[in-house]
């Protein structure tokens, strides 16, 4: 089994950058990630104090965990500490920006978010390509990434923080190009929930980029600021479209399959489209993904830790959600999806889910969806491999894990 190191050989800048740590006494001694001086400068750079509470309740706490955890537990290298200070700068900057924002305009937080199509289900299931989909109809709304980056227009208009998301993004493939064939990162798509709620610091993405096993997260407090978020772009967006309807809200990430309880009561009407894909697909290429993604900031091998830590989480959420839809514990407003059947046909298999939630599936967007894929032909940035034996695991494992999900789900088996 190759190791990290050998499946994503790191570019030589980046090495002499990490390497540096040696000649100081380490990478804490280059770049500092002390909370206070981070929320001092962060109030210094903008001429701003109030940093939000009464959006998410004690953010300073998350954030002073967060950082507890991470320089206890993470290992970060060099870049790893870069990237981690300013997305933490970023992110305060943001709530600052966005708390002056509701307070100049408090009316944005009497906007409705009515009958979200949100998507979940296991990582690697065709859930991005769900919310790239969903996202192109003009009649929708989706986090766009320039915009949840930077909510406000206080670092300039759309052009300048387009550039400043994609500087952001730029880094990571810089520091690992091998991610563009595993996620494509663009300013000008939708962001995944989790990137939206990181401001919180409370949200799922610092777990996912970082080895962070005491951090306290807090699912209910990054969803409060998600929204907030929400509420903004949606009030913007009814300024400029004054005579056209308020769109539905498009959202996604696997995060939500734990917690769908919390959607629901922050979102009773959503319909949740749950996406299912072969899990010998899915497990490996999701354990691949979360070890690349961590590898970026440290020099940790963490394979192993990774398949102990996940286990077989993936099929038993998924089975539990079985159970509790057949047990009427949860709405009835659940959208399976396939992946086979997306692939398939995606213009059918999307028909589907407007119909089922009642929306109105026009013949522009039709046209729209073929027209995306025809600009993201598979394979258009390389091929993520992923083969289980690659990654340290038995198929005939997988398999018997799986048969249950399989099953219950008529999931159709890829491999």
């Amino acid at each position: 089994m190759k190791t990290l190191a050998e499946r994503f050989p790191r570019p030589d800048l980046v090495k002499r950058i990490n390497l540096m740590a040696g000649t100081v006494g380490g990478a804490a001694e280059l770049i500092s990630l002390e909370p206070n001086e981070m929320i001092e400068a962060s109030s210094r750079i903008t001429g701003l104090s109030d940093f939000g509470e009464r959006i998410d309740g004690d953010w300073r706490g998350r954030l002073e965990g967060l950082v507890a955890s991470l320089e206890a537990e993470a290992d970060l290298n060099v870049m790893g500490r870069l990237q981690v200070r300013q997305e933490i700068l970023r992110c305060l900057q943001s709530r600052l920006y966005l708390t002056k924002k509701i307070t100049d305009q408090p009316e944005i937080l009497n906007e409705e978010i009515l009958e979200p199509l949100i998507i979940t289900g296991t990582g690697r299931s065709g859930t991005t390509i769900t919310l790239e989909l969903l996202g192109q109809d003009t009649d929708s709304l989706a986090p766009i990434a320039w915009r949840a980056f930077h909510p406000t227009d206080d670092l300039g208009d759309e052009e300048t923080l387009l550039q400043l998301t994609e500087c952001e993004q730029d880094l990571w493939l810089d520091v690992c190009p091998q991610l563009v064939a595993i996620h494509e990162l663009r300013a000008d798509i939708p962001d995944e929930c989790i990137g939206v709620q990181k401001p919180s610091f409370g949200g799922m993405l610092w777990w996912v980029l970082h080895d962070v096993q005491t951090f306290p997260m807090d699912p209910e407090a990054a969803m409060k600021y998600q929204k907030v978020i929400m509420q903004v772009m949606q009030f913007e967006h009814r300024k400029k479209n004054p005579d056209k309807k308020v769109p539905h809200w498009v959202l996604k990430t696997p995060t939500y399959l734990p917690m769908l309880d919390l959607v629901f009561s922050i979102y009773p009407d959503a319909w949740i489209i749950l996406n299912h894909r072969d899990p010998l697909k899915t497990v490996p290429s999701g354990l691949s993904t979360l070890a690349v993604s961590r590898y970026m900031r440290s020099d940790r091998e963490n394979l192993e830790q990774l398949r102990d830590l996940t286990g077989n989480a993936r099929n038993d959420m998924m089975m539990d959600i079985h159970r509790r839809r057949l047990a009427g514990e949860l709405p009835e407003r659940f959208i399976d999806l396939h992946f086979s059947d997306l692939m398939s046909d995606p213009v059918k298999a999307l028909e589907s889910v407007y119909r089922i939630s009642g929306k109105k599936f026009t013949q522009e967007y039709q046209q729209t969806i073929k027209n995306y894929l025809a600009q993201k032909p598979k394979g258009k940035h390389g091929k993520h491999s992923y083969r289980p034996e690659d990654l340290g695991m038995d198929t005939e494992t997988l398999k018997k894990e799986a048969k249950s999900y399989i099953e219950s789900y008529q999931v159709k088996i890829e491999s």
